[in-house]
């Protein structure tokens, strides 16, 4: 679609809402993931029409400066020139076979190269795919079906995993949505992020049924929530005294807030610190349906057809995907990618909270490589029920005010931010002055 534009150059149809109106005729809500539909801040959502580097252009022509970068994936910024590349040769050999290919072996190599947990990785076309799978060979491996989860942790839209906590300390949760049978969760138990009494009455009441403790280290989907390292800790060693397998979630954090993900950070801190298996999505596809779950070779080759616990894709190791995932990992393995990505994101954490301050907003941030969050509170949260409390009124007038500066942050008050490569320290003043004005009207 053509925007209508008057002699200024400015938009006079909202192409954007034009676009939801029909979408939503034909596409349950409009959209086609929900927090895309703007449900939680409300307004319309910004229909992209192309991306480049830090920014995308919605239906109107309007240019955005880009924090979410499709959700994590886009650490290099959009188009960057080395991934094009690499992906306009592997469409020209084919899209996709259903078949083994080389990439996948160089791909696979890649992430065991890059994750030291990691000895043998199995290749998937989603984050909730590679999830799902860890639990069922987490479960196949130690021959137990209960496992531990926490509150504000999402590990994709598998039925297991769509559950709210119980009643109780340390109970069995309950179905978050319709569809899902209470049978289903009955073997998930979900605890309270960061909260070692409630971990130690898990394991105390019930380790001998676990198969593994699932978590995020660095949560995502409550905004950005970091375990404690005594909680890591603690994690890890239950896990090891009970024979329980412990499960990174790393979709999120994976290559996006170090090269070795978030476990390199903590075993910086906990001696001889690994999960037992790994969950990698995001990053490691750089902008396509690609995902993996690794481990240890003893528990990878429970899967088939090496073993008794089966998944399978038609997809899995798409020789686009695998070409477009390879790059990326190349680009950011160069050195000195972290150090600058994670300065510009400190910049722009350090920028927001001291324009807050100057306007008397309560506000609190942190952010590692790549990857930050903040909130309208005045100490960082370490759990759901602190997040909750959050100021989600005044955070849709913050994400609006931004919206209408040209400045595009999650539409959602619980959703961590991604910077990339391409931001540049322009792009981060500009955030940080549009953020200084909406904070004045707070």
């Amino acid at each position: 679609m053509t925007p209508n534009t008057d002699n200024t150059g400015a938009s006079t149809v909202d192409l954007n809402q034009q676009l939801f109106d029909r979408a939503k005729t034909i596409i349950p809500g409009g959209v086609n993931s929900p927090v895309r539909a703007f449900r939680a801040v409300g307004g319309t959502p910004r229909f992209v029409q192309r991306a480049q580097g830090a920014h995308f252009w919605d239906a109107n022509a309007k240019r955005y400066i880009d924090y979410i970068g499709s959700w994590g994936p886009m650490i290099l910024g959009h188009g960057h020139p080395a991934v094009v590349d690499a992906v306009q040769r592997a469409v020209t050999e084919g899209f996709s076979y259903g078949a083994p290919t080389e990439r996948e072996i160089d791909l696979a190599q890649a992430i065991i190269d890059l994750v030291p947990s990691i000895e043998m990785v199995r290749l998937v076309s989603s984050g909730t795919e590679a999830a799902m799978s860890a639990i069922r060979l987490a479960r196949g491996a130690t021959g137990r079906s209960k496992f531990i989860k926490f509150e504000g942790c999402y590990h994709g839209h598998a039925d297991a995993l769509l559950v709210k906590a119980g009643s109780g300390l340390a109970t069995f949760g309950n179905p978050t949505s319709a569809g899902v049978p209470p049978e289903v969760v009955q073997h998930t138990l979900v605890l309270e992020y960061n909260n070692l009494t409630q971990l130690e009455e898990a394991f105390a009441l019930h380790g001998a049924e676990l198969a593994c403790v699932m978590i995020e280290p660095i949560a995502g989907n409550m905004n950005f929530v970091r375990a404690s390292v005594p909680f890591m800790k603690r994690c890890r060693e239950l896990c090891t005294q009970h024979g329980a397998l412990l499960v990174f979630d790393e979709v999120m954090t994976g290559f996006r807030v170090a090269l070795g993900g978030a476990q390199s950070i903590y075993a910086k801190h906990i001696p001889g610190f690994a999960p037992d298996i790994s969950v990698l999505g995001k990053v490691i596809g750089g902008g396509m349906p690609l995902a993996a779950f690794g481990g240890r070779r003893s528990v990878m080759e429970m899967l088939a057809p090496l073993g008794p616990v089966y998944q399978a894709g038609t997809l899995s190791g798409n020789p686009v995907a695998t070409a477009c995932g390879l790059a990326t990992l190349q680009e950011i393995s160069r050195p000195g990618f972290f150090d600058t990505l994670a300065s510009h994101t400190r910049e722009l954490v350090d920028g927001l909270k001291a324009a807050a301050n100057a306007c008397g907003v309560p506000f609190s941030a942190d952010s590692e490589g790549g990857m930050f969050g903040f909130f309208l509170l005045p100490q960082l949260p370490q759990n759901y029920a602190t997040v909750m409390t959050s100021d989600g009124p005044r955070f849709n007038r913050l994400f609006h005010g931004l919206l209408d500066r040209g400045v595009y942050i999650a539409p959602a008050l619980y959703e961590a931010g991604f910077v990339s490569a391409a931001h540049s320290t322009d792009d981060i003043a500009q955030t940080v002055a549009a953020a200084r004005e909406v904070f004045e009207a707070l």
